[in-house]
């Protein structure tokens, strides 16, 4: 994609200097992500896009410009882009996410709206797409590749297949397939990743891939099946295979996974970072509001040794040649002028950000008004279960079974991460109902299908990390069924009220009542609140948590992974228990395979 002035004459004939420009920024160093050179510079923007870099200070034709911006001596670099992000995991709307971003510098994201497509369809990728088209930054939409992330083994509230693939790929801002991943069905040429994959490159997609825990011929035969980047690397032995066979790899800090520091010690040694990229990708209000976006990622990165010139590379011009972007990522002529003044290079503290040429922050603050819209799906209720009692909550064994019963139990590896296996565990069993008392380290998980089908699956879960008290959320990747941890059936159809009375969100029990809520009506996802309040409420629920045992950098998003059958190598879904290499079910209760409780 190149995106195109609306008079090249004129812009061209502002870089020749024969009519003046609309604004000139001097008195700068300007780094140039060219050459790595960093030098004084005068930069001049026509139309919105850069039409000359005059190295030298001063500048001997400020005459030239209608305008002319003081730069006291700050450096200018390219606006950061977001490799890959899912808005909502923010717990904000659109705008309200450009709100929270623009102020740390990030003018472009490629946005996946995979998990509201999950929940409301082909609707809420175009209510993504048009809540954007007007907000002074560039959210660039990827259409879902895998919704639901893996047929037949769960249910989500849509299904998307070629034909969805090409409807949306009409849509004015839609640049390229999202992360596919169901990955063992790319590398075995599954009848519809391929079709999925076909017409997303006839329409000029690029695709975006997430290939977790892979290296060797996995790498090389997703590759060839057709996707070109991968924000999934955990490890360094990843990191490396993935970029040296020509696959981009996104370093990612979100607000669940930090990976940038075992990506960079995989890539350090390599001569080039060319395929080397930044994203957030699951980024929640509070961490926006009180670390940052791509601006933290990247002085995370400086601090581990990474060149400053490196790390703005991989937040700009490296993103753009990955997405396909000709004209972004640079400030260069003819490249669409979003542009950052930052302090320093070493520290990236954003003072200035300009987009299409505009001041549109400062100093932390906007300088523009991003205006509220009223949109119909935001009303829409996504929450559509049925009527359960607190029997429901009651974990029955199968009949003739004794005094005790194997349970495949779903056991997390540890407290941080979210992969997982199934062990089988001899349990009591009092009045026909499996029973955990006395077992701190297990919990009841069930998983309820609150897209209108009804069903549910009933397991046990060690390693969750409660000490007390439940947990549950309609945000649960990828299908956002919802999702509860309990130990007292009390706490769980507590927490099954609360959610389904105020449209989805998360929320937390303790002794039968409800301990704190988060509100997420849009979608069971966001809020339509602004982003410094739903960073309060998201600290208050964070802290909540603490308090039931969940002692985690974030607790919040320890439940969104449980139900989640694209992350190796155990998950439950709405349908079952899933072996997720194998794409196979896995009885809950091994000696009686065909009994769901």
């Amino acid at each position: 994609m190149k995106y195109q002035p609306k008079d090249k004459r004129a812009l061209l004939a502002a870089a020749l200097g024969r009519v003046p420009c609309d604004l000139a920024i001097k008195n700068v160093q300007y780094l140039n992500v060219f050459t790595g050179e960093v030098y004084p510079a005068t930069v001049f923007v026509h139309q919105g896009f850069v039409a000359h870099v005059e190295a030298g200070s001063p500048a001997a034709d400020l005459h030239l410009a209608k305008e002319v911006y003081d730069g006291q001596g700050k450096t200018i670099i390219p606006g950061f882009i977001d490799a890959h992000v899912h808005i909502e995991s923010s717990m904000l709307t659109p705008r309200n996410f450009a709100a929270a971003v623009l102020i740390h510098g990030t003018t472009t994201a490629v946005t996946d709206p995979h998990e509201i497509g999950n929940v409301l369809g082909e609707e809420a990728v175009r209510y993504m797409h048009d809540a954007a088209l007007d907000v002074p930054m560039r959210q660039l939409v990827n259409i879902p590749s895998c919704v639901p992330a893996v047929p037949g083994l769960e249910n989500a509230g849509a299904t998307f297949d070629a034909a969805t693939i090409d409807r949306l790929a009409k849509l004015e801002n839609v640049h390229g397939l999202a992360e596919v991943m169901d990955f063992v069905g790319v590398v075995e040429g599954d009848d519809r990743m391929m079709e999925i994959i076909e017409v997303a490159e006839k329409n000029g997609l690029y695709l975006q891939g997430h290939l977790p825990g892979q290296t060797g011929r996995m790498v090389s035969a997703y590759r060839i099946g057709g996707p070109t980047t991968c924000h999934e690397s955990t490890t360094s032995a990843e990191a490396r295979d993935k970029m040296r066979a020509g696959i981009y790899v996104d370093a990612r800090d979100s607000s669940i996974s930090y990976n940038v520091e075992a990506v960079w010690e995989g890539v350090k040694d390599f001569t080039y970072f060319d395929q080397l990229c930044l994203c957030t990708d699951d980024r929640e209000a509070d961490d926006i509001l009180y670390v940052g976006h791509i601006d933290d990622v990247a002085r995370h990165a400086i601090s581990l040794g990474m060149r400053p010139i490196d790390a703005v590379r991989a937040a700009t011009i490296n993103v753009a040649k990955e997405a396909h972007l000709e004209n972004l990522g640079a400030v260069a002529p003819g490249c669409v002028a979003d542009m950052l003044l930052v302090d320093s290079l070493e520290t990236l503290n954003v003072k200035e950000v300009f987009f299409g040429g505009k001041l549109v922050a400062k100093d932390g603050q906007l300088t523009v008004d991003i205006q509220q819209k009223d949109f119909p799906l935001e009303h829409k209720n996504s929450v559509r279960v049925p009527e359960l009692t607190a029997d429901d909550f009651l974990m029955r064994a199968p009949a003739g079974c004794g005094d005790t019963v194997a349970v495949n139990v779903l056991t997390y590896s540890d407290m941080q991460g979210s992969l997982s296996r199934a062990e089988r565990v001899e349990l009591p069993v009092k009045n026909g109902l499996i029973d955990i008392s006395g077992q701190s380290d297990l919990h009841y998980a069930l998983i309820q299908n609150r897209h209108g089908l009804g069903n549910h699956t009933f397991g046990v879960v060690r390693g969750f990390g409660l000490k007390k008290g439940a947990y549950g959320a309609t945000v649960s990747h990828d299908s956002h069924n919802l999702t509860i941890v309990f130990s007292d059936p009390a706490d769980g159809y507590a927490i099954y009220r609360q959610l389904v009375e105020m449209g989805g969100g998360y929320c937390c029990a303790e002794n039968g009542q409800v301990l704190c809520s988060l509100p997420l009506q849009v979608g069971g996802l966001m809020s339509i609140k602004p982003w410094a309040e739903v960073a309060a409420d998201s600290v208050a629920m964070k802290k909540a948590l603490r308090t039931l045992g969940l002692d985690l950098k974030n607790p919040l998003l320890r439940i969104v992974t449980l139900a989640l059958p694209v992350i190796p190598l155990v998950k439950f879904s709405d349908i079952g228990m899933i072996d997720v290499l194998k794409k196979q079910f896995i009885p809950i209760f091994p000696d009686y395979p065909s009994y769901r409780a």
